[in-house]
């Protein structure tokens, strides 16, 4: 049972199909491995395990995943029954009476779901430690973060609980934790699966839905069962000319394919960041593929600005939103979130109108400048994150000052969120591990609806450098 449960979410519903084992039997071996590294790790805050069981008994639909377990993170993918909070404590009773869209794809596509996973107070930083949930902790180190916001997502998957868990990624909150925890994690164009019925475009856009994973495959294989937009979505993405999963298939040769080493904004990378890309820079030209240093085509220190004028509007919307839901002043209801959600609000609160629009007229010139970029590239290659998983606190607004913890957030933002603001798809691929023993990854970016690119690249750098999980060290 271990050895079916450390397969990859493909290779697990295989075992099921094949009567291997029961969907009942895969569920109760991953809710054990759960309870054993929870006290630790923190990973999952609310369990489903009684009504997880039900369903595994059940008849469950004849997807792709049939009596694969999985787990959702707390935040836009309601599930219905259940409290979607944010780990924000004011949002302990938001109980939803419905599935998201997603949701139900999930359902269809058979996963067995657990629980919900943890994540950073309201979603707003690339770390997972809110005071009401309590920090979560990397399996690699448990003295350092898992990354963010889908931080419990991927430490539940790092961990070995699943093989796939869902995420989501607003600045770079599929990519980071990823990173962090050594997984495959996606972010997909803009439109790419619906956020609906309850979400249009999630403030300009910027958020996408998807999983994070083992195994290139099976993220392929879940956006083939998850992708599709919902009558009324602000945007639609094309259909992709083939499936994901058979995207991957046969590997793309001679692909152009250009880097760059430090941040947009000219934040210098850290010696192992940049040495992951330098690692999948040897490795790409061995297989075959044009490799060359490029500069980005928009201003970076503009684009640091613009996106410090827009992300605090994240908070202050969604709060006000709170607030008029409850008829409540938000200026009051601000006081129960903490320190550094409190300083986000209070930047966005006095952004007006015109400094939204325009924020969004720049992100729209980046994406045109990206649009010209992908017409000489295939892939844009990058580090994920300037440093390596830092330390739990590193953030901490509390501990360090909210305009240190807003810089520092700011800085962990540079390299993703380029493909939030212009809706592009981008990728964290496991690279390396430091000496430390923390893993670090590299980032693909490709054109606007090209995921199959990105996944036929990451396939082949998943062949040509096997990854490694941390082992339940913890």
């Amino acid at each position: 049972m271990e050895e079916i449960l450390d397969r990859d979410a493909m290779a697990q519903a295989e075992a099921v199909a094949r009567g291997e084992v029961s969907a009942v039997e895969l569920a109760q071996a991953a809710i054990a491995r759960i309870e054993t590294g929870e006290p630790v790790l923190n990973a999952v805050t609310q369990r489903f395990f009684t009504e997880a069981l039900t369903q595994a008994a059940a008849d469950l639909p004849a997807g792709p995943f049939r009596g694969v377990p999985f787990l959702v993170k707390d935040f836009y993918c309601h599930m219905a029954g259940t409290p979607t909070t944010g780990s924000a404590r004011l949002l302990a009773q938001n109980v939803i009476d419905h599935d998201s869209a997603l949701m139900a794809r999930y359902r269809q596509a058979g996963f067995v779901t657990l629980g919900k996973t943890n994540v950073p107070e309201m979603v707003t930083m690339g770390t997972t430690e809110p005071v009401w949930r309590g920090p979560t902790h990397n399996p690699w180190n448990t003295a350092h973060t898992p990354g963010g916001s889908s931080g419990g997502a991927a430490a539940a998957v790092a961990a070995g609980y699943v093989a796939v868990a869902h995420a989501n990624d607003g600045a770079g909150s599929i990519r980071i934790p990823a990173s962090c925890c050594g997984l495959f994690g996606l972010k997909p164009s803009r439109a790419r699966i619906t956020l609906g019925p309850d979400v249009g475009e999630a403030i300009g856009g910027i958020t996408a839905e998807h999983v994070v994973s083992r195994s290139v495959r099976d993220s392929a294989a879940v956006l083939d069962t998850t992708a599709g937009a919902l009558p009324g979505d602000p945007y639609v993405a094309p259909e992709p000319a083939e499936s994901f999963l058979s995207s991957i298939a046969t590997p793309r040769s001679g692909l152009r394919i250009g880097v760059t080493l430090d941040a947009p904004d000219g934040t210098e990378s850290a010696p192992d960041c940049r040495a992951a890309v330098l690692q999948a820079v040897e490795i790409l030209r061995g297989l075959g593929h044009r490799v060359e240093e490029v500069a980005l085509p928009f201003d970076g220190t503009a684009f640091r600005a613009a996106l410090a004028s827009f992300w605090p509007m994240t908070v202050t919307r969604g709060l006000s939103a709170i607030a008029a839901a409850r008829g409540a002043d938000p200026e009051v209801l601000v006081r129960e979130l903490e320190p550094f959600n409190q300083h986000l609000f209070a930047l966005g609160i006095s952004r007006r109108a015109v400094d939204y629009i325009r924020d969004l007229v720049f992100f729209q010139g980046m994406a045109r400048a990206m649009g010209q970029f992908f017409a000489t590239q295939d892939i844009w290659l990058s580090p994920v994150l300037p440093f390596a998983p830092p330390r739990l606190g590193y953030f901490d607004a509390a501990a360090v000052g909210c305009d240190t913890a807003w810089s520092r957030v700011l800085d962990s933002f540079m390299f993703t969120a380029p493909a939030n603001v212009t809706g592009l798809p981008s990728a964290s691929v496991p690279m390396k591990v430091t000496a430390e023993g923390l893993p670090v990854g590299i980032q693909l970016t490709a054109a606007l609806n090209d995921e199959a690119t990105i996944l036929n690249l990451a396939a082949q750098l998943e062949s040509a450098n096997p990854w490694v999980m941390p082992g339940r060290k913890f």
